[in-house]
């Protein structure tokens, strides 16, 4: 899913501009990403729940060369489906 989808939803759904659909979309993922930023999680009822992990730093190798290479300890979002999305799905 893009913004562009999203904002040709929101055109559809709400009969407004594309421009204004395009901010409305913009608004929404920058809601979310201020939300993880903030808590931690986001949920979205009926959807699924995103949450902010941390990772541990570890040894990976390049799949180009084979070398080992060190990763750093960093964060990364993890999203779990809710059980109507899985049932739907």
């Amino acid at each position: 899913m893009s913004k562009a989808f999203i904002a040709a939803v929101l055109q559809d759904s709400l009969d407004c501009t594309g421009v204004a659909a395009a901010r409305g979309a913009e608004a929404l993922v920058g809601a979310i990403v201020a939300e993880l930023q903030y808590e931690g999680s986001f949920t979205l009822p009926s959807f699924g729940t995103f949450t902010v992990r941390e990772t541990s730093a570890r040894q990976a190798l390049n799949p180009r060369t084979g070398e080992p290479v060190s990763v750093e300890a960093g964060r990364t979002v993890r999203f779990k489906a809710s059980p109507l999305l899985k049932k739907a799905v």
